[in-house]
Protein backbone atom coordinates (compact mmCIF):
# COMPACT_ATOMS: atom_id res chain seq x y z
CA UNK A 1 0.00 0.00 0.00
CA UNK A 2 1.41 3.56 -0.81
CA UNK A 3 0.51 6.72 0.84
CA UNK A 4 1.46 9.87 -1.05
CA UNK A 5 1.25 13.46 0.50
CA UNK A 6 0.95 16.27 -1.04
CA UNK A 7 -0.12 20.16 0.30
CA UNK A 8 -0.55 23.51 -1.19
CA UNK A 9 -2.03 26.63 -0.97
CA UNK A 10 -4.96 28.44 -2.92
CA UNK A 11 -5.00 32.52 -2.60
CA UNK A 12 -9.00 34.07 -2.55
CA UNK A 13 -9.60 37.17 -3.27
CA UNK A 14 -13.34 37.76 -1.94
CA UNK A 15 -14.89 37.04 1.31
CA UNK A 16 -17.48 34.45 -0.09
CA UNK A 17 -15.82 32.77 -3.36
CA UNK A 18 -15.54 29.12 -4.87
CA UNK A 19 -11.95 28.64 -6.64
CA UNK A 20 -11.91 25.41 -8.89
CA UNK A 21 -8.84 23.09 -7.69
CA UNK A 22 -9.44 20.15 -9.76
CA UNK A 23 -5.91 20.91 -11.65
CA UNK A 24 -4.06 20.40 -8.75
CA UNK A 25 -6.08 17.30 -7.30
CA UNK A 26 -5.79 15.58 -9.97
CA UNK A 27 -1.60 16.51 -10.21
CA UNK A 28 -1.34 15.43 -6.93
CA UNK A 29 -2.83 12.03 -7.96
CA UNK A 30 -0.70 11.50 -11.22
CA UNK A 31 2.26 11.88 -8.81
CA UNK A 32 1.40 9.99 -6.25
CA UNK A 33 2.14 6.81 -8.29
CA UNK A 34 -1.45 5.40 -6.99
CA UNK A 35 -2.98 3.46 -9.48
CA UNK A 36 -6.23 2.33 -7.60
CA UNK A 37 -7.23 3.90 -4.42
CA UNK A 38 -8.87 6.63 -2.90
CA UNK A 39 -7.72 10.80 -2.63
CA UNK A 40 -8.46 12.80 0.65
CA UNK A 41 -8.93 16.45 0.20
CA UNK A 42 -8.72 18.25 3.37
CA UNK A 43 -8.68 21.77 3.96
CA UNK A 44 -7.57 22.37 7.69
CA UNK A 45 -9.76 25.57 8.29
CA UNK A 46 -12.64 26.42 10.11
CA UNK A 47 -14.34 29.12 7.58
CA UNK A 48 -13.91 27.16 4.17
CA UNK A 49 -15.57 24.00 2.20
CA UNK A 50 -14.46 21.66 0.35
CA UNK A 51 -16.81 20.20 -2.12
CA UNK A 52 -17.29 18.75 -6.18
CA UNK A 53 -19.86 20.38 -8.11
CA UNK A 54 -20.38 21.97 -12.03
CA UNK A 55 -18.21 24.48 -12.35
CA UNK A 56 -20.71 26.70 -14.35
CA UNK A 57 -20.97 30.49 -13.03
CA UNK A 58 -24.25 30.88 -12.67
CA UNK A 59 -24.13 27.76 -10.70
CA UNK A 60 -21.49 28.96 -8.53
CA UNK A 61 -23.61 32.06 -8.06
CA UNK A 62 -26.63 30.06 -7.03
CA UNK A 63 -24.63 28.22 -4.70
CA UNK A 64 -22.68 31.46 -3.02
CA UNK A 65 -26.25 32.86 -2.61
CA UNK A 66 -27.81 29.55 -1.31
CA UNK A 67 -24.76 29.61 1.12
CA UNK A 68 -25.50 33.36 2.20
CA UNK A 69 -29.13 32.36 2.42
CA UNK A 70 -28.55 29.91 4.89
CA UNK A 71 -26.09 31.54 6.43
CA UNK A 72 -26.37 35.27 6.87
CA UNK A 73 -24.06 37.18 8.25
CA UNK A 74 -24.78 39.10 10.95
CA UNK A 75 -27.80 36.98 11.93
CA UNK A 76 -27.13 37.57 15.58
CA UNK A 77 -25.03 34.75 16.22
CA UNK A 78 -22.83 34.39 19.28
CA UNK A 79 -19.68 33.74 17.77
CA UNK A 80 -19.43 37.08 15.91
CA UNK A 81 -19.14 38.99 19.41
CA UNK A 82 -15.44 37.74 18.64
CA UNK A 83 -14.79 38.34 14.89
CA UNK A 84 -17.81 38.35 12.57
CA UNK A 85 -17.32 35.34 11.07
CA UNK A 86 -20.12 32.75 12.60
CA UNK A 87 -21.98 32.33 9.41
CA UNK A 88 -18.73 30.83 7.87
CA UNK A 89 -18.03 28.38 10.67
CA UNK A 90 -21.62 27.07 10.34
CA UNK A 91 -21.37 26.44 6.40
CA UNK A 92 -18.17 24.75 6.98
CA UNK A 93 -19.95 22.26 9.80
CA UNK A 94 -23.61 21.67 7.55
CA UNK A 95 -20.91 21.56 4.15
CA UNK A 96 -17.69 19.77 4.86
CA UNK A 97 -14.28 20.60 5.08
CA UNK A 98 -12.71 17.35 3.46
CA UNK A 99 -14.00 15.15 0.23
CA UNK A 100 -12.85 12.03 -0.68
CA UNK A 101 -13.05 10.58 -4.52
CA UNK A 102 -11.80 7.34 -6.06
CA UNK A 103 -8.75 7.27 -8.28
CA UNK A 104 -9.12 4.44 -10.70
CA UNK A 105 -6.30 3.34 -12.85
CA UNK A 106 -3.87 6.61 -12.34
CA UNK A 107 -6.60 9.34 -12.45
CA UNK A 108 -8.62 10.78 -9.85
CA UNK A 109 -12.31 9.37 -10.87
CA UNK A 110 -14.97 12.21 -11.14
CA UNK A 111 -18.17 12.55 -12.68
CA UNK A 112 -18.77 13.94 -16.63
CA UNK A 113 -19.43 17.73 -14.82
CA UNK A 114 -17.53 17.29 -11.40
CA UNK A 115 -14.85 19.33 -10.47
CA UNK A 116 -13.32 20.09 -7.03
CA UNK A 117 -13.84 23.71 -5.68
CA UNK A 118 -12.77 24.84 -2.51
CA UNK A 119 -15.67 27.64 -1.31
CA UNK A 120 -14.53 30.42 0.63
CA UNK A 121 -16.66 31.52 3.78
CA UNK A 122 -14.40 33.83 5.37
CA UNK A 123 -11.36 35.55 2.72
CA UNK A 124 -9.36 36.74 1.29
CA UNK A 125 -7.32 34.71 2.45
CA UNK A 126 -4.29 31.83 1.81
CA UNK A 127 -5.92 28.36 2.47
CA UNK A 128 -4.12 24.96 2.76
CA UNK A 129 -5.49 22.37 0.88
CA UNK A 130 -3.84 18.76 2.12
CA UNK A 131 -4.39 15.49 -0.55
CA UNK A 132 -3.63 12.16 0.60
CA UNK A 133 -3.55 9.55 -1.66
CA UNK A 134 -3.64 5.86 -0.79
CA UNK A 135 -3.64 2.96 -2.39
CA UNK A 136 -1.91 0.40 -4.78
Amino acid sequence: MRVYVEEFQVATRQREEIVVISDRVEEAVRKSGVKNGIALIYVPHATAIVTANENEPRLREDILNKLRALFPRGAGYRHDEIDNNANAHLANIFLGFHLTMPVVEGELRRGTWQEVMLIEMDGPRRRNVVVVVIGE
